[in-house]
């Protein structure tokens, strides 16, 4: 990157953390550590949750998901807005009412301690674990891009993150993620428009789309239905639905963002406003991958996206093989560059036949492209064992560090970081509350004055912090990042969500049938995704989303079995 990038970037962090840390300077209480003063108001309520869930991941895997598999994915956040008004109606005014600082003290009022405990502890290994991929994900990216140090990156991104999180807690917070919105959406279109402006002379937005359409790039919605379909209309409308109610209705890290609400209706409004604004949002930046798909038909590609895996492939027996495979796929790509050209033609005579001849010749070559790459990921594996041969979330900051201006890149950079400290911050800042009002003032320590739980939650969310640092040191890739973080969160979230479900709903199940229903439940999605895994679930096998339902299913119906064996 050139020095003008250096300065975007370095100026970008260094002023959120100054402002996140000045903003917050007079916390002094519990309320103002963990509720933010309970004045924040609606938009900012809205901002802090969008910011919340759009973590570096985002930002770097949703342009590689679209680039390869195109706009599908977008059919996971369908559901979003009608868990956005379940929560809205159902959860929230519970919560006001108990005047509580985390979820899961209604459960103790619902249920028991035990019970309480359970759903807290849920949280706290889903949410550590998360914590260290959100710091992971962009760190290993971004350290492969700059070349600096995995671990480096991970401490530096911690370390920034820690400073403001401990300082200011949830006001720090939320005001520095207001920040990190406009950064990162304000980087992301400024992205979209220069990818459209990077395409030929000639090859105009409707060419591009005409062009990303005919080779499957534009399919939006899925209708078919099938359990192991990951992304379907279905699977977005159920599953998706179910993991945004744990998400949004139960995780700690969303939860203490609306409860820093002025009122019920600032909280309402704020959540309304984050299920209005999500799917535009994440269309935005899947149709910015796709126009990068595009580009990337008329300038040729790279036969693999990690160049730093590549040159460690040169220095092997295997680089001729390597070397041999990009020349090929050069040779192919000239050839589509003829056949898109084509395509293009064909649009505009507007002629069915031409336009199917052209279509089928584009994906055909585009079908060869495909197989070389796989062949390239084959040598790689061999090459150098135990290499990341999935370059998904390389594509988009690739083409940014190649193709876009001076300063642009800088930006796009502090993007990515700012993502990953905003929902880091608001991981950890949950973690730490969690952890001291869940356990330490409830089991340890229950005579100490707010100032000594104030100075707790700093301990314990300094802490979460360096314990998230450490899991992102030890971390290895997923198939891709952002999937990874929905599988971790279908894995626990069904079981939380089933226990809600249950305290809302079923006022005749107690502590015991719930407490033992959702072990159960926790037990048998665990033991569904090892079948899956390993190929030998059966009928069982599933995408992961539907986790969501399932869990939570199950810990209502294990709760009613248990019950009716308890009442006999």
């Amino acid at each position: 990157m050139s020095n003008i990038d250096w300065i975007v970037l370095f100026g970008t962090l260094i002023s959120i953390v100054a402002y996140g840390v000045w903003k917050s300077r007079d916390t002094k209480d519990m309320d103002g550590y963990l509720r933010g003063g309970s004045d924040v108001k609606w938009w900012a309520i809205g901002l802090s949750i969008m910011a919340t869930q759009a973590s570096a991941i985002t930002f770097l895997s949703t342009p590689g998901q679209a680039f390869n598999d195109g706009m599908g994915f977008i059919q996971f956040y369908f559901g979003l807005p009608i868990a956005m008004i379940i929560i809205a109606v159902f959860f929230l005014p519970i919560y006001y009412k108990l005047k509580v600082y985390t979820a899961y003290e209604y459960l103790e009022t619902r249920f028991d301690m035990k019970t309480r405990m359970l759903a807290a502890f849920i949280f706290l290994i889903q949410r550590g674990l998360g914590a260290g991929i959100t710091i992971y994900a962009p760190s290993i990216i971004l350290s492969s891009l700059l070349g600096w140090d995995l671990k480096i990156t991970n401490v530096l991104i911690g370390v920034l993150v820690i400073i403001y999180t401990v300082s200011g807690g949830t006001k720090a917070v939320t005001q520095t993620q207001k920040t990190q919105m406009a950064v990162m959406m304000g980087g992301m279109i400024i992205a979209g428009i220069l990818v459209i402006t990077s395409l030929p002379t000639g090859v105009g937005f409707g060419d591009a789309l005409n062009v990303a359409g005919k080779m499957g790039k534009l399919n939006v919605v899925d209708f078919s239905f099938d359990l192991k379909n990951r992304y379907s209309f279905w699977s977005g409308m159920t599953g998706a639905v179910f993991l945004f109610l744990s998400y949004f209705g139960t995780d700690q890290s969303q939860v203490q963002r609306y409860l820093s609400g002025k009122s019920l209706s600032e909280s309402r409004l704020g959540l309304m406003m984050n299920g209005l604004l999500k799917v535009p949002m994440q269309f935005i930046i899947l149709f910015i991958g796709v126009m990068v798909f595009v580009y990337y038909q008329y300038n040729q590609p790279p036969v693999f996206f990690n160049d730093t895996v590549k040159e460690q492939v040169y220095s092997t027996d295997y680089a001729d093989d390597f070397r041999g495979l990009e020349s090929e796929y050069t040779s192919i790509f000239d050839e589509k560059l003829d056949a898109v050209n084509q395509l293009n033609a064909a649009m505009k005579t507007d002629d069915p036949q031409e336009i199917e001849q052209a279509q089928a010749l584009v994906n055909s070559i585009q079908a060869q492209s495909d197989e070389i790459r796989n062949e390239a990921k084959a040598i790689i594996e061999e090459a150098v064992p135990g290499a990341e041969i999935n370059d998904k979330d390389y594509i988009f900051m690739t083409f940014v560090m190649n193709v876009l201006p001076v300063g642009i890149v800088g930006l796009l950079f502090a993007v990515i970081f700012s993502a990953a400290m905003s929902s880091t911050s608001s991981e950890l800042n949950a973690l730490g509350g969690t952890t001291t009002i869940d356990f330490y003032k409830r089991r340890v320590k229950q005579d100490g004055d707010d100032l000594h739980y104030l100075k707790s939650s700093k301990l314990f969310t300094l802490a979460w912090g360096i314990l998230a640092i450490i899991v992102a040191s030890t971390l290895s890739l997923f198939e891709n990042l952002i999937q990874a973080v929905n599988l971790i969160g279908s894995l626990f979230y069904p079981t939380v969500l089933g226990i809600f479900i249950v305290a809302f709903f079923f006022k005749s199940i107690k502590s015991n049938a719930v407490f033992i229903g959702a072990i159960m439940s926790q037990i048998a999605i665990i033991v569904i995704h090892y079948l899956n895994v390993e190929g030998i679930a059966g009928v069982f096998t599933m995408g992961f989303l539907w986790y969501n339902a399932l869990g939570c299913i199950l810990v209502v119906l294990f709760s009613f079995i248990i019950k009716g064996l308890r009442d006999k």
